[in-house]
């Protein structure tokens, strides 16, 4: 059976009629449409239908950007369908993973999703590295300076203060005190 999906946030609102008049032209018997702003992730018509398919069914989609935002998110969806012994059509990319060029074609861009997900690492990593030569350090800046820290350990070790007067007089909770004279 051939399944039609439809996000209208893809679509725009001129572009409804026309997606759906070319997913009837493409054979479509059923056309199941999530109405869903464009920012939003949720499609509960697409989680419904993909869970709902049999081995033989194909989805067919206009375009793949109705799977998901991202490219790992529309790759998760491709696996879903396989998984169901489903197939996938994309009418704008011309991917049909009933043939087995169309199964190429997924595997590549499931490559492609992986590759991208790694090099995401690898710019964080570098971004961080730049950071470090830099001088500037990872993590939330400490509350108290060197001055401060020098100064809350003289006060309290001396017997002038205690804990919970110096927490108050910079503002800060005993706990980050404590942890200062600990060190």
């Amino acid at each position: 059976m051939l399944i039609g999906y439809l996000r209208s946030g893809a679509a725009g609102r001129h572009g409804l009629a026309a997606h759906r008049r070319v997913l009837g032209e493409a054979g479509c018997e059923r056309v199941v449409e999530d109405l869903v702003a464009e920012r939003r992730r949720e499609r509960p018509e697409l989680h419904r239908v993909v869970g709902a398919l049999q081995p033989g069914d194909v989805l067919v989609v206009p375009e793949l950007g109705c799977l998901g935002r991202s490219l790992p998110e529309v790759v998760q969806r491709m696996q879903q369908v396989s998984a169901a012994g489903a197939g996938l059509r994309s009418l704008q990319e011309a991917l049909d993973t009933t043939t087995q060029e169309g199964k190429a074609m997924a595997g590549m861009i499931g490559g492609l999703a992986g590759l991208g997900r790694g090099r995401h690492g690898e710019q964080v990593a570098t971004g961080v590295a730049v950071a470090c030569v830099a001088g500037r350090k990872r993590g939330r800046r400490p509350k108290l300076t060197g001055q401060q820290r020098a100064a809350v350990v003289e006060e309290v070790l001396s017997g002038r203060s205690t804990a919970a007067a110096m927490a108050r007089h910079h503002e800060v909770s005993e706990a980050t005190i404590s942890r200062v004279l600990a060190r």
